[in-house]
C-alpha cells in the first residue's frame, strides 16, 4: 500500500522515537510505502527538499513560520499552508497513485488539499485528530465566537470531518466530545485510536553525570514538566505549584522545552530567586529522553479554561520511564482520570493546590513510585502501544 502522511510535525528522519515517527516506521516495516510531507519554516532558512531517508519518502516543504511564533504569522500560515503543501506535492510527488492519505490535527486547513489528493488518487482518507480547533483558540480568548475569523475555521473543521473517511481519535472524552458537538459526523467512521510509540525500557547511563551536567540535585525527588511552555499548559498555575511547593525540601521541579511563556517563566525564576525549579530550554530528543530518564515523577499541566478534552502525548515518555504522573488539568480531559484509576497516576483540578501539594508530598515515597512507576510501563504496553494504531488503521482501511 501506498501512504501519503501530511502534518506539521518535523520529521527529518522516522528513526527517531515519536508518536508520528513510530507509527510511519510500523508501516514501512510492514512493507507499505510511505511519503511524508511537512514543513520547513522560513526560521529554519532552508528551500523546499525532497529525498528518501530510512526508507521513506520526505518532502520537506518552505512555509512561513506556524509554530512558536506570533499570532499574527501562525494564523496566516494556518490558512495558507495547504497551499505551500499543493503545489510542492504538485511538483514532486506522484500524487495519484496514492492507496491511503493520513493526516493529523493541526491544522484543519487541509480541507481542499484532502479533496484535491483524495478526487485524483480515490485514496482511503483516515484523520489522526489531535487537536480540536478553533474551539481551543476560544477557550484561551484568541478569538470569540462571533469573529469572522472562527465562523471560516469551524467551517474548515467540519469539511474536514466530512471528507475523513475515518477519524482516530486519543481517548473516550475526545471522541464523545467530536460526536457531540458535530452532529453530522457518522459514528462509524470515529473510533477512539489513541497516542501510542514503539515502547522500549530506557536504559541510562551515569546518572551523577547527568545530574552535573544539568544542574540538577542528586539528592532530591525529580519532579519534571516536558513540553511546550505556553498558554495552553497553564504555565502561570504551574509557576503557583511551585512556589507552594517551596516547604517541600525533598522536591524538586525541572521544567524542559520552549514556547511563547518560556521567557516569562525565566525572568519569573530570577525576579522571585525561585530556589527549587530548574528550566532548561529545548533539548534534541536524545537529552531530553536522558532528563526524563532520571526524573522520578512525570507533570501534565493544562490550562483551566479548557472546555476540549486535550491528551498530551508528552505522558508517553514519562509512562515509558516507568514514573508515575500528576496531571493538574482542566475538568474535561479524562487524562487524569485514566491515569488515577489504573493506578499510575493522580489528578487534579489545575488551579487546586491544595491537592497537588498533597500529591507531591505522596509521591516522595519510593514505594509508591515504583510500584505506580512499573503500572504506568503495564499500561502503555497495552494501551499505548504503535502496533494497537497500527492495526486499527489497517482494519479500517481493510474494511471499507
Amino acid at each position: 500500500m501506498k501512504i501519503l502522511f501530511l502534518t506539521l510535525a518535523k520529521i527529518e528522519s522516522i528513526e527517531n522515537q515519536g508518536i508520528y515517527p513510530d507509527l510511519l516506521r510500523k508501516f514501512r516495516d510492514n512493507g507499505h510505502e510511505v511519503t511524508i510531507v511537512n514543513p520547513t519554516e522560513r526560521k529554519y532558512k532552508r528551500p523546499t527538499k525532497y529525498n528518501s531517508n530510512d526508507g521513506v519518502n520526505i518532502l520537506s516543504v518552505w512555509t512561513t513560520n506556524i509554530q512558536k511564533t506570533n499570532l499574527i504569522e501562525k494564523g496566516i500560515t494556518t490558512i495558507l499552508i495547504e497551499f505551500y503543501f499543493y503545489f510542492a506535492i504538485r511538483k514532486y510527488v506522484l500524487y495519484k497513485d496514492f492507496d491511503l492519505i493520513l493526516y493529523s490535527t493541526p491544522p484543519i486547513t487541509f480541507t481542499n488539499l484532502i479533496k484535491y489528493l483524495k478526487k485524483a488518487s480515490k485514496a482511503k482518507t483516515y484523520l489522526l485528530l489531535k487537536d480540536i480547533f478553533p474551539q481551543n483558540a476560544v477557550d484561551l480568548n484568541f478569538i470569540r465566537y462571533n469573529d469572522l475569523l472562527y465562523k471560516y475555521f469551524r467551517a474548515q473543521e467540519k469539511t474536514l470531518y466530512n471528507i475523513s473517511d475515518y477519524i482516530g481519535c486519543m481517548s473516550p472524552a475526545n471522541l464523545n466530545y467530536i460526536l457531540n458537538n458535530n452532529s453530522e459526523i457518522e459514528r462509524i467512521k470515529v473510533e477512539v485510536n489513541p497516542n501510542s510509540i514503539d515502547i522500549k525500557e530506557n536504559n541510562i547511563g551515569n546518572k551523577l553525570c547527568l545530574y552535573e551536567k544539568y544542574k540538577i540535585p542528586s539528592d532530591k525527588v525529580i519532579f519534571v514538566f516536558g513540553g511546550n511552555v505556553g498558554v495552553a499548559q497553564g504555565v502561570d498555575y504551574l509557576k503557583q505549584h511551585i512556589t507552594y511547593c517551596k516547604s517541600i525540601n525533598e522536591a524538586f521541579f525541572v521544567i524542559v522545552g520552549n514556547g511563547t511563556k518560556f521567557q516569562d517563566f525565566k525572568e519569573w525564576i530570577s525576579r522571585e530567586n525561585i530556589s527549587n525549579v530548574s528550566l532548561i530550554k529545548d533539548l534534541p530528543k536524545s537529552e531530553y529522553d536522558e532528563i526524563i530518564g532520571l526524573s522520578h515523577v512525570g507533570l501534565i499541566f493544562l490550562n483551566p479554561l479548557f472546555t476540549i478534552p486535550n491528551f498530551p502525548s508528552r505522558i508517553l515518555s514519562y509512562m515509558q520511564n516507568k514514573i508515575p504522573v500528576i496531571c493538574a488539568t482542566d475538568k474535561n480531559t479524562d487524562i487524569g482520570n485514566i491515569a488515577s484509576e489504573n493506578n499510575f497516576g493522580f489528578s487534579c483540578i489545575t488551579s487546586d493546590l491544595d491537592s497537588f501539594f498533597d500529591y507531591v508530598n505522596k509521591l516522595l515515597n519510593k514505594d509508591l513510585r515504583t510500584k505506580m512507576g512499573e503500572n504506568a510501563f503495564e499500561y502503555l504496553s497495552s494501551e499505548y502501544n504503535v502496533e494497537y494504531t497500527y492495526n486499527k488503521i489497517i482494519e479500517k482501511i481493510n474494511y471499507k
